[in-house]
C-alpha cells in the first residue's frame, strides 16, 4: 500500500503598501480582511504571509521581486493603486511582472463600480513573474471581497499554468474554474 500523495501548501503572500501602515500610526485592515477572505475560501492546505511597507515604486519592487524568487504561488498587493502621488504600486508591479493580465484590473473595477463610482480611480491589475501571480486590491476589506470575488474563478486555473502550486475552493463561495480536458 502506498502512501497519499503530500499535498504541497501553496505559498500566499498579503503585502500592505501604506506608509502610515508601515509606521504604526494606522492600523492595517486590508492585510486581515484579505487574509481572512482567503481562508474562507480556499479550502486546500496554504501558507499565508503577511507584510506591510511603505508607499514607494523602489520599496514595492523590492519586496515582490524577494517574493516571488522565494516562491510564493500567489502575491495580494493591498494600497497604492489610486492617483496620489506616493501611489506607486503599480509602477513597482510592472518593474518585476514578466506579463501583464489586464484583464483582472478590468473586472475588479468594473465590480467595485456598481458601488461606488470613485473605482475609476483604481490602477489595480495583476501580473505574473515566474510561477507566481501577483494582483493588487484595494485595502478596505468590503472593497477587498467585492475585488476578489469578482477574479478569484479563474486563479486557481491561472496557477495550474504558470506552474504554482494548486489550490481549490469552498464552491458555495466561489467555484474555481478549470476547463474540462
Amino acid at each position: 500500500m502506498t502512501a497519499p500523495a503530500r499535498i504541497t501548501p501553496a505559498r500566499i503572500a498579503i503585502v500592505t503598501v501604506s506608509d502610515r501602515a508601515s509606521r504604526g500610526e494606522y492600523q492595517d485592515k486590508g492585510g486581515p480582511g484579505a487574509e481572512d477572505w482567503l481562508r474562507a475560501t480556499i479550502t486546500s492546505p496554504m501558507e499565508i504571509t503577511r507584510r506591510i511597507i511603505p508607499d514607494g515604486r523602489d520599496s514595492v519592487a523590492t519586496t515582490l521581486r524577494g517574493l516571488c524568487d522565494e516562491g510564493c504561488d500567489l502575491i495580494l498587493i493591498t494600497g497604492g493603486t489610486g492617483p496620489a502621488p506616493r501611489d506607486q504600486t503599480p509602477e513597482a508591479m510592472a518593474d518585476v511582472m514578466e506579463k501583464e493580465l489586464p484583464g483582472f484590473g478590468e473586472e475588479m473595477r468594473r465590480a467595485s463600480l456598481r458601488e461606488v463610482p470613485t473605482a475609476i480611480l483604481s490602477r489595480q491589475s495583476a501580473g505574473i513573474r515566474g510561477k507566481t501571480l501577483m494582483i493588487t486590491i484595494p485595502g478596505k476589506p468590503s472593497a477587498i471581497a467585492t475585488c476578489l470575488d469578482a477574479v478569484f474563478a479563474a486563479v486557481p486555473y491561472c496557477l495550474d499554468l504558470i506552474g504554482a502550486a494548486r489550490i481549490e475552493t469552498d464552491p458555495a463561495r466561489i467555484r474555481a474554474f478549470r476547463p474540462k480536458t
